[in-house]
């Protein structure tokens, strides 16, 4: 099953090839890189300590700036994502300062991160957000993956693409994240960076990654790439946290649908069996 998936997905992509040149003769924006996810296809699943190791990434590069306001610490330990253990939660949410309130004299007051708390954001506010940022606002990134494409193809090339590699929102954060070039000659912009894989190739943001960004407790080394592609994996979960759930779901009621037709199949026969043709 696995052999015939990354067949239809190299024939979309044979096509893509083809219709590439016409796209790109446009100076559009860049097709983001094809990687091979262990997530995608019908059967794909997400590699836990490459989950983890996205983690590490956002918690001390991208939580500097962006928030994830749909995600809790008890998140990073429910099945299907990262599987930390509840001690390495409980840990993680400790190390957050979290204000709450108020208390009986009527005042807000900080305490450590609990399991049931949301990953805090960054700033206090959009004002203040902008104000750190060229008054540029950072978006959340909670289901960025979800709402960013990164294929750019006709309508007959995008479902092949889509059905078995998906909409390609990691391999847009992936590549937008390593992607960031100089800009051609003539063509720079005060407080812009120059990214071909991003809407116009202008974005506020300055390169976030550089490599060596942080120390992977699992010895992988984090390289520029390796960093970008283990904070697209994190974010694809956070944005779909339930896949591998609803995955196993789809299958089982493909196999019962399979199973029903195959009986009521055999009813049909023995019931007609009896009328003479």
């Amino acid at each position: 099953m696995k052999t015939i998936t990354r067949l239809f997905a190299a024939l979309g992509l044979a096509a893509a090839i083809m219709a590439g040149p016409a796209l790109a003769s446009g100076g559009a924006q860049r097709n983001a890189d094809d990687y091979d996810f262990s997530f995608e296809g019908p059967f794909g699943t997400f590699d836990r300590a490459q989950l983890q190791r996205g983690w590490k990434v956002f918690k001390e590069v991208c939580h500097s700036c962006h928030s994830l306001k749909y995600l809790r610490f008890r998140n990073l330990a429910e099945p299907g994502g990262p599987e930390f253990t509840v001690k390495q939660a409980k840990a993680i949410a400790a190390e957050y300062e979290i204000t709450d309130g108020p208390n009986d004299e009527g005042e807000m007051f900080t305490r450590p991160g609990r399991l049931s708390d949301a990953i805090p954001d960054p700033y206090p506010n959009e004002q203040a957000a902008k104000a750190a940022n060229n008054n540029a606002l950072p978006p959340d990134l909670s289901l960025i993956v979800k709402a960013r494409e990164g294929w750019y193809y006709p309508w007959y090339i995008s479902p092949i693409l889509k059905l078995f590699k998906g909409n390609g929102g990691a391999e847009y954060v992936r590549s937008l994240l390593a992607g960031f070039e100089d800009p051609p000659h003539g063509e720079e912009k005060e407080g812009l960076s120059y990214n071909p894989y991003f809407p116009g190739h202008w974005i506020a943001m300055p390169p976030p990654l550089a490599g060596e960004d942080v120390e992977y407790a699992d010895g992988t080394t984090p390289t520029l790439l390796q960093e970008a592609t283990d904070v697209a994996a994190f974010l694809a979960w956070v944005s779909m946290p339930k896949m591998e759930e609803r995955k196993r779901i789809g299958l089982m009621t493909l196999i019962y649908m399979g199973v029903f037709a195959l009986l009521m199949l055999m009813v049909k026969k023995a019931l007609w069996s009896r009328v003479e043709h």
